[in-house]
């Protein structure tokens, strides 16, 4: 059975700013803003190009804002995608890669700074946090593993 990532629900505190920033700043899809009361509204954005969308709203997670850490927007150019965020207002930190070599570690341990110096994929990130601090990061994938 195929099982597909959809949605992503999203911790924020200021509903407005979180659409502003997502749908105006970053660019996302705007695909719905509905207010059924005070205490429930849910939007939906989504990352130009991508299956899976954002959810977030009044009632929608209990989860605290800015706790999500980590999430991962896949590029294939990560000095243009990080160029374009810094263009749009957005504070990037990098491109940069791991010390390992593997992934990269938490926080900014193990950061060297500059792409791959092979440019291979997965090799290659760039950070950023959204108003109330859930963490971004940019992935260059050029060649997908196989399988993927």
């Amino acid at each position: 059975m195929d099982m597909k990532l959809e949605v992503v629900v999203l911790p924020v505190a200021d509903v407005d700013r979180a659409k502003a920033f997502y749908a105006e700043q970053l660019g996302f899809r705007l695909d719905a803003d509905f207010t059924v009361d005070d205490s429930y509204r849910v939007i939906q954005v989504t990352p130009p190009g991508s299956a899976c969308s954002l959810i977030f709203g009044t009632g929608v997670t209990a989860a605290a804002p800015g706790s999500l850490d980590g999430l991962h927007l896949i590029v294939t150019d990560i000095e243009k995608a990080a160029a374009e965020l810094t263009e749009r207002g957005v504070a990037v930190d990098g491109p940069f890669r791991d010390a390992s070599g593997v992934f990269h570690h938490a926080g900014s341990t193990g950061r060297v700074a500059g792409v791959h110096p092979e440019r291979r994929s997965y090799g290659s990130f760039a950070a950023f946090h959204d108003p109330d601090g859930n963490g971004w990061f940019l992935q260059e994938i050029t060649q997908r593993a196989p399988g993927r």
